[in-house]
């Protein structure tokens, strides 16, 4: 049944008097056109009953039209959209039709239901519309385009702006509430991270999935052994694993979004946004994005120290050291070459002497022991000859590693004591030397600082009084501000820095865990390389013997440079 169709049964069977039309009124209702009857409802206009429900605008709008004779009432609704964002489908759809000739009439239940931005609702009234000779009608309001010398017509910019400031003033709260829950460690977000399920008992409680939690391990692991987002999510299409879109569709969750035509396709982008969240690893992070105001929809990310985490919120799929080992890959991301290879070691190899990091190569008719890396920099500054040119075959690589590996794990396997002993003790010496060296640094820094805000207090005194120029006190503020800036940064960085080098003493310890796990390993992988090894440096070839030799250095993730030579030599004293 048509829209017309519908207009006329009901007329025939309440017929409703009504009066003559005036010439105006007659000239809208001429021609095939239809007569728009838009609803809108909003989460935070539920609140106000059912005063505003669309059954109830529904109905005002229709019986309006009816006794006002108008011709073809068609609805367009919007149930559940915020009046401070115009691009809504119902509304876009009527606006299509405006723009098309095809509405004479357009109506709404109140000022309102069009919109809460008084300056877009004004567009609209007083050019839009008219533009394309829509009449407007606001019923409660009292408003009608075709009447110019009505008072309420007078009052409408007014009105606009009380609905504005309802939208502003409901938002404020919104936001007040939001940051409070966010501040208690509440979570904030509707949609959980995938590998994650809400509890039945308690939803702000997320419990463990245990296939998609799978899924999640599966992907921090391949990443530990050194493959990127996209060579992850090829392996996950390839073996057809549902996307996370797809599966929460199966398993009855609704999702924002469209999903993609193939349920087992996963992208690079998303595969590496798993990666960087910090909730696999049992913490809740709040505040991520945020938006400049009601009328900017979009989310911007917040920058680190806004942030608020707290950790144990719900049970961890991820270690807190395989999640921090993955951003420390991720952060020395690398490319395949060109024939399509890539190394485990990429990313961890760097020059002993330039402190450059060396490049994968391999060559076209490739074969396993011609794959090299050579020092970045010599290549690239080959004229300049800031490093000697040297390189290391892959291979010949990879048997150092897994020698110094073994070497390592066989001595803390047999001497688990001494090592840690030996280690913290080295650490700690190292490490007292650098925290003071860095508290220092500190001081010296918070002492600029606070000359920095007098000096700002005596040029805005110097400048009010007349003695300075607004042009130099411009400078000498902006220049001041800059420096403060540097150094508040600075002052952060150094303080982060001395509780890392506090801390070394546990890194110690874990280094040991980790190690004990892989006594008496015959063959090295990428996850065993990137879990146990921050970087390795290769030195320069040495033919002076007349055989080529080259020493590597392997620095330990947690405790640096291990001096095993050292160790053994006091071991067997």
């Amino acid at each position: 049944m048509t829209a017309s169709e519908k207009y006329d049964n009901m007329a025939l069977t309440n017929p409703v008097p009504t009066e003559a039309l005036t010439q105006k009124e007659e000239k809208t209702l001429s021609g095939n056109k239809i007569t728009a009857l838009y609803c809108r409802l909003s989460q935070e206009d539920e609140r106000l009953g059912d005063s505003v429900s669309i059954e109830n605008q529904k109905d005002i709008l229709l019986r309006y039209a009816k006794e006002r004779r108008f011709p073809n009432p068609t609805f367009f609704v919007d149930d559940g959209y915020s009046g401070t964002n115009f691009d809504r489908p119902g509304f876009q759809r009527m606006m299509a039709e405006i723009e098309e000739g095809h509405v004479a009439v357009l109506i709404t239940k109140d000022l309102s239901r069009l919109g809460r931005n008084s300056s877009l609702v004004g567009l609209y009234t007083n050019f839009t519309f008219p533009k394309y000779d829509v009449r407007y009608i606001a019923i409660n309001d009292q408003f009608d385009t075709i009447d110019q010398t009505s008072i309420n017509n007078d009052f409408a910019g007014i009105k606009n702006w009380f609905n504005e400031f309802y939208a502003k003033d409901t938002s404020r709260k919104i936001r007040n509430a939001k940051y409070s829950m966010g501040e208690r460690g509440l979570p904030m977000t509707t949609c959980i991270p995938y590998g994650y399920l809400k509890s039945q008992d308690n939803p702000k409680q997320w419990i463990i999935d245990p296939e998609a939690a799978a899924v999640v391990r599966r992907i921090f692991d391949m990443c530990m052994e050194g493959r990127g987002p996209n060579q992850i999510a090829t392996q996950l299409t390839e073996e057809k694993i549902l996307s996370p879109a797809a599966y929460r569709k199966k398993q009855g969750i609704n999702i924002p979004g469209r999903i993609p035509e193939n349920p087992y396709y996963w992208s690079g982008s998303s595969v590496g946004a798993m990666l960087e969240r910090r909730e696999y690893t049992g913490c809740l992070v709040n505040f991520k994005t945020y938006s400049n105001s009601i009328w900017d929809k979009e989310r911007r990310r917040n920058p680190e120290e806004k942030l608020r985490i707290f950790p144990g919120h719900h049970e961890a799929i991820v270690t807190d050291a395989v999640f921090e080992r993955v951003q420390e890959i991720r952060s020395h991301r690398h490319r395949q070459t060109r024939t399509g290879r890539s190394s485990m070691f990429s990313g961890l190899v760097y020059c002993a002497d330039c402190g450059a990091r060396m490049v994968f190569n391999s060559y076209n008719n490739y074969k396993v022991e011609n794959a090299f890396f050579d020092c970045s920099s010599h290549r690239k500054s080959s004229k300049l000859k800031r490093c000697s040119g040297h390189y290391i075959r892959e291979t010949t690589l990879e048997s150092l590693v897994l020698k110094h590996i073994q070497m390592v794990t066989a001595h803390i396997f047999c001497h688990e004591a001494y090592f840690r002993q030996m280690m913290t003790e080295k650490h700690l010496l190292k490490s007292q030397e650098e925290i003071h060296a860095k508290e220092s640094q500190c001081k010296r820094d918070e002492k600029r600082v606070a000359e920095l805000k007098r000096l700002f207090i005596r040029i805005y005194e110097d400048n009010a009084c007349g003695h300075l120029s607004d042009e130099r006190f411009q400078m000498l503020s902006e220049s001041y501000e800059t420096e403060q800036k540097e150094l508040e940064t600075e002052i952060k960085r150094l303080r982060e820095e001395i509780t890392a080098q506090e801390n070394r003493s546990s890194s110690v310890d874990q280094f040991i865990r980790i190690a004990k796990d892989y006594v008496g390993i015959e063959i090295l992988d990428g996850y065993i390389l990137h879990e146990m090894i921050e970087g390795i440096y290769v030195g320069a070839p040495d033919k002076s013997s007349g055989h080529r030799t080259q020493a590597i250095h392997i620095k330990y993730c947690g405790i640096g440079f291990i001096p095993l030579d050292e160790l053994m030599k006091a071991e067997s004293a």
